[in-house]
């Protein structure tokens, strides 16, 4: 089985995925022109009462992630599919087949054609409580981010304001990866358009979703993953928090 760097597993994917389910908080105190600042608000009001009324949701995605030192960005596609609470269904579909599913806190990733799922759990994972609770969809999101425009280009579809998330420093967090995240909504539905996720190392994963259908009835069972007799079962490292 090819391997897998979990840090970025968890700093990219999840935090992505879950990020379909925000709970955003314009922190107080963010500097920038008031209008600018307006314009986030107004964003995030939107943003979260859209998603305040939905259950579940499918999308298909397009990731494009580029690595330090490499010319080249790889390149991924698939299906994702979510549901609250804490259900989710990753499928990526080309250049090959991974399927990553969570619930709640047990996370499985399957390659079919290497017979085998590594199995773990998120709190064990994540190298930074930031994004964990970005991608949990926590309640006190705002005490681990700082909201804000996003300078430059600053704006998305449609002229709408761009929202630049911050991870807050936490003691025994210096050396966490993720050093900021940006979203794009699309225009009148408020849905997440895009989601980039920017490293310390210099690595972005960014994630575009298109085709969205919300509140379709999701089961439970289309969340469970059903494996061969044959498939190996492999323990997923642990990162341990830094000190």
């Amino acid at each position: 089985m090819k391997k897998l760097n979990w840090k970025c597993f968890v700093g990219g994917v999840l935090v992505c995925a879950w990020s379909l389910f925000p709970l955003l908080t314009l922190a107080a105190g963010d500097e920038g022109d008031e209008n600018a600042l307006k314009e986030v608000r107004e964003v995030v009001k939107q943003l979260q009462s859209r998603y305040e009324k939905t259950k579940d949701l499918q999308a298909d995605f397009t990731q494009k992630t580029t690595i330090e030192g490499f010319e080249r960005p790889i390149t991924s596609s698939g299906k994702v599919y979510t549901k609250k609470p804490g259900r989710l269904r990753w499928n990526y579909l080309d250049p090959s087949v991974e399927d990553i599913y969570v619930n709640r806190d047990d996370v499985k990733v399957y390659v079919p054609e290497h017979k085998q799922v590594l199995v773990g759990k998120l709190t064990q994972m994540a190298a930074s409580k930031a994004q964990l609770e970005l991608l949990q969809g926590a309640a006190k999101l705002e005490e681990s981010f700082d909201i804000e425009p996003t300078p430059g280009k600053g704006r998305g579809v449609g002229g709408i304001r761009l929202l630049t998330l911050l991870p807050k420093s936490r003691e025994g967090e210096a050396g966490r990866s993720l050093q900021r995240i940006v979203l794009e909504v699309f225009p009148k539905t408020y849905f997440i358009r895009t989601i980039s996720l920017y490293e310390a190392s210099g690595n972005v994963a960014s994630f575009e979703f298109s085709s969205l259908q919300s509140n379709i009835g999701l089961g439970d069972a289309f969340f469970d993953l059903k494996l061969p007799a044959d498939v190996e079962v492999v323990k997923a490292p642990v990162f341990s928090t830094p000190q």
